[in-house]
């Protein structure tokens, strides 16, 4: 029976993330054109997330790929790697500064940023938008049939789910569904903050800020745009968000509360919500069990938070999304025959997206356990001589 090479297969990405949109694009360098479907009606990645860390060994490898690592190093930010922790008090338990014009292995950058750069090597027609998949079927051809909200449908030869923690790829694999992790987050923005918040904006550096203690955390995030996002983070029950009576929709009252959540906290860790300017966005954070894996399926696969959604305490998320974009891609390139190509990579895949799980789970715990300012640094500092002994 005469076989149809990879290069004039139908390939279909969900989600036009980080993930997605790097997996499009090596796939077009190697010349197979994917179609990218995106829920979503315009880009909107420089309105999710915010400052990103690039690792070498992942993203950075990801984007050598891609052919676009020259045009990164332009943008990227390297003295985002600045680091402090701190306990509720504010005694100071970790102090990284960066040095002017020190590069290290993992910069920052704006997650919309990066997508822009992603987007302008890549042939953007390949990208629909406003299309939010409904379900996929999987046909007895090994075809996957597609139907979207709009009433558009598609069959594709590989469907591959970058459509992050609650992908409609994934049910075609598993039963399995992101669980609640236990920790709810609640994002704040303070704009501009090196002109109108000066204090703050030297007390954050240019890089991350944790404060932690009573299985809480105030978390700040210094963003290329000038912002410092912020994460006030805590431990509680998974409906907290419906019953604690905060009215999130109403910044101000929102913002009180919080503060009164932190009332025993460092004034100037409180400046953080106390500066904050526009919306305030809670969010439960969730996880896929350390070590999942699917029934495997000759058309569908999975990356990125679709395949392995974690807590962000690993730093990983973006990261690995991109190396799963590499691996996959590359698979299918060297693999004419799809089911091997998915095999390899899916392999491949759970093996170091396992050992990043169960670190992120195990941070997670660490970070909203007592005395946490003091374990993180001891953490920190194994993690430095261990490098330094490599």
């Amino acid at each position: 029976m005469k076989t149809v090479s990879n290069d004039r297969k139908r390939i279909a990405i969900i989600g036009a993330g980080p993930g997605g949109l790097t997996l499009a694009l090596i796939l077009q360098r190697h010349g197979i054109q994917p179609v990218v479907y995106e829920r979503e009606p315009h880009d909107m990645s420089s309105e999710r997330g915010g400052s990103l860390d690039i690792h070498e060994e992942s993203g950075q490898k990801a984007l050598k790929e891609a052919g676009v690592y020259e045009k990164f190093q332009e943008i990227v930010r390297y003295e985002g790697e600045d680091f402090r922790v701190m306990d509720k008090s504010g005694k100071i338990y970790i102090d990284e500064i960066t040095e002017q014009d020190a590069k290290g292995e993992r910069p920052e950058i704006d997650r919309g940023v990066l997508c822009d750069l992603l987007l302008g090597a890549l042939d953007t027609d390949c990208i629909k938008y406003g299309y939010k998949l409904d379900r996929a079927v999987s046909m007895d051809n090994g075809m996957t049939e597609l139907h979207f909200e709009n009433g558009s449908t598609d069959t594709v030869h590989l469907l591959i789910g970058a459509d992050g923690a609650f992908s409609r790829v994934r049910p075609l694999l598993s039963d399995v569904k992101a669980e609640y992790s236990g920790l709810t987050m609640v994002e704040l923005n303070v704009l501009n903050a090196a002109e109108d918040h000066p204090d703050l904006a030297e007390f954050n550096r240019l890089g991350k800020m944790f404060a932690l203690g009573d299985h809480k955390g105030i978390l700040g995030q210094f963003n290329g745009d000038g912002r410092i996002k912020v994460y006030a983070s805590f431990e509680a029950e998974r409906d907290w968000l419906e019953t604690c009576g905060i009215p999130f929709d109403q910044p101000a009252e929102a913002k009180r509360r919080l503060l009164e959540m932190f009332n025993d906290w460092d004034d100037t860790l409180k400046n953080y919500f106390r500066y904050a300017e526009d919306a305030v966005l809670p969010r439960r954070i969730y996880m896929l069990p350390v070590g999942f894996k699917w029934k495997r399926n000759a058309g569908v696969t999975l990356i990125g938070d679709a395949a392995h959604v974690m807590s962000p305490f690993a730093g990983e998320g973006v990261n690995l999304a991109m190396l799963d974009a590499l691996e996959l891609a590359l698979s299918i390139v060297q693999h004419n025959n799809l089911a091997q190509a998915i095999e390899a990579y899916e392999e491949k895949m759970y093996e170091y997206s396992s050992e990043k799980a169960r670190e992120s789970y195990d941070n997670l715990k660490l970070i909203f356990s007592d005395d946490a300012a003091a374990k993180l640094s001891n953490l920190m500092n194994q993690y430095h001589e261990q490098y330094s002994q490599q």
